[in-house]
């Protein structure tokens, strides 16, 4: 019996999702997409997941398409396969609404530097390596990398990784801004799932709202975006009870004497 493409991990409150074709470093078959876009459907309905994970499994995060399915011409294998519901893996992605945080253990090539991209933020391995090849391949990306990359470390070098296929170390990707750390290979996970349970000690609806507040507002001209969260703010303010505020003020206090005493130990 084949081992299955996509693992799920439920702990608690947080998933984690692993791409599990090692032996393809983990490269989008049409049968991965569809089971990655199935996967967040599911972990959106899921009222007791609110954070999810995404990692690969062995030495690569996703080396992006499988070129050799994609070379065959077959159904679905332009990647922009739609599921029976008529969304997309990228779609399906976006969708959830809890933080997604990218685990990237390892070389995270054309897609799979999408699939990190799409992601709310980047832990990375100190293995990790990004680079986009779609140049190279002969593709137009179509998942986000032309439009978050440059956002994230810039236009110029954005085009330098892009018309060059260059691959860009951990170190430099924290450097130029990509990833928020860079830890040791056994250090990944435990430090994702560290965050994820921070994340989870938050008012869930509150987390979910200021997902979308950040999300929606950066897409936004600044004196609009500003407005906007006033507005949300205000919306917000009418739902919480003080009491509610008081009652949230001692674990508040505690985190932050719990983070303060763990900064002095380091």
């Amino acid at each position: 019996m084949s081992e299955p493409v996509l693992l799920v991990e439920k702990n608690a409150a947080v998933a984690t999702v692993t791409l599990n074709r090692p032996d393809a470093m983990n490269a989008f078959s049409a049968e991965l997409r569809l089971a990655l876009g199935s996967a967040f459907r599911e972990l959106q309905t899921d009222p007791d997941i609110r954070v999810v994970i995404v990692t690969g499994a062995g030495r690569a995060f996703c080396a992006g398409m499988d070129l050799k399915e994609l070379g065959s011409g077959g159904d679905d294998a332009s990647g922009f396969d739609k599921s029976v519901t008529g969304q997309d893996m990228a779609e399906a992605i976006a969708g959830f609404e809890g933080p997604v945080i990218a685990a990237v253990n390892g070389h995270a090539v054309t897609a799979g530097f999408e699939l990190a991209l799409a992601c709310d933020f980047i832990i990375a391995s100190t293995q990790a390596r990004f680079a986009d090849t779609h140049a190279r391949v002969g593709m137009l990306p179509g998942w986000g990398l032309a439009v978050r990359l440059p956002r994230l470390i810039g236009i110029n070098r954005a085009k330098e990784l892009s018309f060059t296929g260059n691959a860009l170390t951990a170190a430099q990707a924290y450097e130029w801004g990509l990833v928020n750390r860079v830890v040791a290979p056994g250090e990944l996970l435990p430090t994702c799932r560290a965050l994820a349970a921070q994340m989870v000690n938050c008012v869930p609806h509150v987390l979910k709202g200021y997902k979308k507040l950040i999300d929606t507002a950066y897409g936004m001209h600044l004196a609009d975006a500003l407005r906007f969260e006033k507005a949300a703010a205000i919306e917000s303010a009418k739902q919480v009870s003080a009491s509610a505020i008081a009652g949230r003020r001692d674990g508040v206090m505690q985190s932050g004497r719990d983070a303060a005493s763990e900064q002095g130990a380091k």
